[in-house]
Parts: structure tokens; C-alpha cells; sequence
């Protein structure tokens, strides 16, 4: 991007700020009255004119003030907007409602949703987490009836998945015991390939559960992201810019495909735990948003499980306090996680 003066800048910021207080143009006499610039009005008419004529602003019509376009939108997330962290109390609410989730991790996800959408005035989306390599936590076997027993398997990050085993000889609950005690004294951590490697090591029984359990695994690392939580929908359709077009609506429907969804969020983010991405009118790839702005982040721990986070809203959205709010809850949702996965 060309760099700006100082002053045309400041002029810049100021429209910005201001459209997105209003969604109304901005004139030049409006910009000096308000802001005390120090210059004439025709001062500040020039400097827009030659944002306009280098692509940041437009005119809507020949008597109307200036609005931003996509480029002013980016020049001032990139070069201008400041990340206000949000306030102490903020922080402390958000943090405390989180705390009072407890291990719920479904409710971690709808409470980040309902988070960001309060705080943003957007509509959001939080992906659950998907596990990069599922990893073995514990085992349990349970004698049911004959040569039946129930393989409880629970993953690292907490995921349960269970199956019914039809075994050769009915072991009953003493060997079943057995199997699961060194199958789970061999196997902490491992992934499917770990756990494969060690079923050598084991007899019969346990090679025969091994076998099984890192069948499971690569099962649960194939398994498709799982819901998808949205907030803050009714909030972006009252917006002046959407109300009375389809353009948010068909941003949302594209947004509740699931195909579409995952291309979409594999392409706009970071593969890396932490920071934020900004994606502006579609970033000219994604035509279904050209008229919509969103905010991205990715959360997780790295190697293990990672979901996604973001916030949609017109492209006259709050910059500054979206993008805190989006890395605020990232990061606190990145910091549970952490706890879950080191135990």
C-alpha cells in the first residue's frame, strides 16, 4: 500500500470512525467542525479528493461527503486502527463466565459464541475443535455378558468413544481388568501408530484391544469438525447496510454450508494458534462476502486440537474492539484447552 501522509491519515481515520458511528458520508465541513483540525474545510475537501483519487474513499454522488472503500478499510486496519484491549471488567466477566462453565467444553464453545457477538455487535461462529493426532488418555473394559464386553476409550482432550467387543473366549471382568490396566500403563499419550506398535508387546487379549482402540483412533482423526455454534445473526440483519438487500443474508446462508464453511476458514486462517486475521470485502476471492468484513482467529493447542473463531459483520464494522474481543476469547479458549490437554 502507498503511505500516506500524516494528515491525510488522520483525515482518513477520522471518515472511517465517523461511517461507522453513522453509515452516513462524510464531508470535509462536518470533519473540521467536529474535530478542530486546525486547517480550512477546503483544506481537508483537497486531501479527500486525493484519497479518493488514490482508492480509499468514494462518492456516493456528486453533493454527498465521502465514504471508505475496501482499500481505505484495510489501509486503516493495517496502518491506523489501534487494538483497544477490552476493559479490566470486561475481561474479568467474560474470564468468569468461562470459569463457570467448568469442563463443559460444548458450553465453552455456545458461551464463545454468545461472547462475541455481544461484544462485537456481529454475528459469530465457533468451529468445535478437530484433534490433528488423536492421542490415548485411558481405557476401560467392561464384562457384559457372555463373550460381549464394552471398550470405553477416552482420548486426550477428553473425547469418549465406546464400542461392543465380541471376544473370542469370554475373559470375564478379572482379565478384562488386566488389559486395560497395561494397555493404559503403556499407551499414555501415544497416538494410533504408538498404540499399534506397542500391541506386540501384549497378550493376546490386550493385542486384540490394542488393535481396536488404534483402529478407533484414526476413526476420531478423520471425524469431520462436529457442530458449528452461530450468534448474533438478527443483529447483522438489522444493520442499515443490510436491511433492506440480500447481501448479509447470502453471506450467512454461505456460512451455514458446511463445504463451504471449512474451504472458506482452511483458506482465510493461520494453520497457527494465535493471531487474528481480517478478511475485507471477500479479500476479492470469496464474492459472497464482498459486502461483509470478518475477523478470524484460530484456538487450540498446537498438535493436538484446534478450532476456529470469528466474527461477520458489514464492512463498516468496529475494527479495534472486534479484533480484541475475537483474540481475548481465543486466547482464553486456547488456555482451557491447554489445561485439558497437560493433564
Amino acid at each position: 500500500m502507498e503511505k500516506l501522509s500524516d494528515r491525510q491519515e488522520t483525515i482518513l481515520g477520522l471518515i472511517i470512525r465517523d461511517y461507522i458511528e453513522t453509515a452516513q458520508p462524510v464531508s470535509s465541513k462536518a470533519l473540521v467542525e467536529r474535530y478542530h483540525l486546525g486547517v480550512s474545510s477546503a483544506t481537508v475537501r483537497n486531501e479527500m479528493v486525493a484519497l479518493t483519487e488514490k482508492g480509499y474513499l468514494r462518492q456516493p454522488h456528486t453533493s454527498a461527503g465521502r465514504e471508505p472503500t475496501e482499500e481505505g478499510y484495510r489501509y486503516f486496519v493495517q496502518r491506523i486502527a489501534s487494538e483497544n484491549e477490552l476493559p479490566v471488567a470486561e475481561r474479568r466477566t467474560i474470564s468468569h463466565q468461562f470459569y463457570q462453565a467448568g469442563r463443559d467444553s460444548e458450553e465453552w464453545m455456545r458461551l464463545a459464541a454468545s461472547v462475541l457477538a455481544h461484544h462485537s455487535r456481529g454475528a459469530s461462529l465457533v468451529t468445535a475443535p478437530r484433534q490433528l493426532k488423536a492421542r490415548f488418555k485411558h481405557l476401560e473394559l467392561i464384562s457384559t455378558q457372555g463373550r460381549l464386553a464394552l471398550l470405553v476409550l477416552v482420548l486426550q482432550g477428553g473425547e469418549v468413544r465406546q464400542q461392543m467387543l465380541t471376544l473370542a473366549e469370554p475373559p470375564g471382568q478379572e482379565g478384562l481388568s488386566e488389559a486395560a490396566r497395561e494397555i493404559n500403563a503403556r499407551c499414555q499419550r501415544l497416538d494410533s501408530d504408538g498404540v499399534l506398535a506397542q500391541s506386540a508387546c501384549l497378550p493376546a487379549l490386550g493385542q486384540e484391544v490394542a488393535r481396536l482402540i488404534a483402529d478407533m483412533m484414526r476413526k476420531a482423526e478423520a471425524f469431520s469438525s462436529g457442530e458449528i455454534f452461530r450468534d448474533g445473526v438478527t443483529t447483522v440483519l438489522a444493520e442499515p447496510e443490510f436491511a433492506s438487500s440480500d447481501s448479509a443474508r447470502q453471506a450467512l446462508r454461505m456460512l451455514e454450508e458446511r463445504t463451504y464453511l471449512e474451504e472458506f476458514l482452511a483458506k482465510a486462517i493461520s494453520p497457527t494458534v494465535g493471531g487474528v486475521e481480517v478478511v475485507i470485502g471477500g479479500d476479492n476471492s470469496w464474492q459472497e462476502l464482498k459486502d461483509c468484513s470478518m475477523v478470524l482467529a484460530r484456538y487450540g493447542v498446537a498438535g493436538y486440537a484446534t478450532g476456529a473463531m470469528g466474527v461477520l459483520g458489514p464492512q463498516r464494522m468496529a475494527y479495534g474492539r472486534t479484533i480484541s474481543t475475537v483474540r481475548f476469547v481465543a486466547g482464553l479458549m486456547s488456555d482451557m484447552m491447554y489445561e485439558v490437554y497437560s493433564e
